[in-house]
């Protein structure tokens, strides 16, 4: 009976999974047409290529696991700006807190208040979400450390993946 939860919670894993790319998959067609960068997974080493160091490259950080493109906001994040710090990673913790510290510089949330909770999903839902177009999640929302799917990934539950027109 053991065996057969374990295999039923893998089914229910991979299904999630599959339910994810499909919609990133579908997704990725609508958005190819304004974005250059299709939906996808980004490793913490691939993230840190997007650190605006250099000049061709697209800027990117993330925010809960969810990776947007800042390039258009390269005077804020771009190679000496004052927000440079948060590219090429997850910064979650660093948007809570409103801090640049290199010890917030981390997607881990544990000991937060609730306002700093919250004032990261304000910023996250306001600015984030509103502005830049999201390129993809970082690898740790949708796996855990040792590679097999994390049980709070709810895929019905993540962003949708469109670009709003600037105004």
């Amino acid at each position: 009976p053991h065996g057969f939860k374990s295999r039923k919670k893998l089914a229910t894993a991979r299904a999630g999974l599959l339910l994810l790319l499909l919609s990133v998959a579908s997704a990725d067609r609508v958005q190819t047409r304004r974005s250059e960068a299709p939906v996808r997974l980004f490793t913490e080493e691939e993230l840190r290529q997007y650190d605006g160091s250099e000049e061709h490259r697209p800027i990117y950080m993330a925010v809960k696991g969810v990776v947007f493109d800042v390039t258009k906001g390269k005077e804020f994040y771009g190679k000496n700006a004052p927000y440079n710090a948060l590219t090429g990673k997850d910064s979650s913790r660093a948007v809570a807190k409103m801090s640049l510290n290199p010890e917030d510089l981390t997607s881990d949330t544990t000991g937060l208040t609730e306002e700093q909770l919250q004032s990261l999903q304000n910023i996250f839902e306001g600015t984030y979400k509103a502005k830049y177009p999201i390129v993809g999640y970082t690898a740790s929302r949708i796996l855990k450390a040792d590679g097999s799917p994390n049980p709070d990934f709810k895929p019905e539950e993540q962003p949708q993946f469109q670009i709003k027109d600037e105004f």
